[in-house]
């Protein structure tokens, strides 16, 4: 007796052949993200110096009449003018500076209003500028803001950045500062 080979019921078939249909038509219309040419990733590191004749931050410079002006004192402005460096290390190469505001925006202080300008004075990115702002959550490791606009090079970009402590002492502390951004 000859042996048949397995076969498929009609229902079946349907089933498998609709099945093969469905995933030709879904492949030839899907969405598949592509990379953005336009998307640039870059990592700096913003160097805060607290003390000293060459602090990068003004002790406040307003707050609210008869309160103590702190960090942590709702009303409190600050003013800053971070070194922008390649690495951690204090000593690295300067790219520019993050000049700006650092408002306690916060009742409670623990949040601050950051709006800074990244003023490159590299080669690469010379004379150009990122402007973040957002919300900095002072007790949270990983703080995200937005990047909203910037001039030369980065005009019209758009993005976020990333800061997280990656030093900190009483004298002096290091900001990693991973900025992404969407350019046209």
């Amino acid at each position: 007796m000859k042996k048949m080979a397995p076969s498929l019921s009609t229902p079946m078939k349907f089933l498998a052949l609709s099945m093969f249909f469905i995933s030709i038509i879904y492949q030839d219309n899907a969405q598949f993200p592509t990379p953005n040419p336009n998307q640039t990733t870059m990592v700096f590191y913003l160097q805060d110096l607290a003390a000293g004749p060459n602090a990068t931050v003004v002790a406040p410079v307003a707050g609210i009449n008869g309160r103590v002006w702190s960090f942590t004192t709702f009303g409190s402005i600050f003013v800053v003018d971070f070194p922008v460096t390649l690495s951690i290390s204090p000593a690295s190469e300067l790219v520019g500076q993050a000049q700006g505001l650092l408002i306690a925006s916060a009742l409670d202080g623990a949040s601050v209003n950051v709006a800074l300008s990244i003023v490159f004075n590299n080669l690469q990115y010379n004379g150009s500028t990122l402007e973040l702002q957002g919300i900095s959550r002072r007790h949270e490791n990983y703080r995200e803001v937005s990047v909203v606009s910037g001039t030369g090079k980065f005009r019209f970009a758009r993005g976020y950045a990333v800061l997280e402590t990656a030093f900190f002492d009483i004298s002096r502390s290091t900001l990693r500062l991973t900025i992404t951004i969407q350019t046209n």
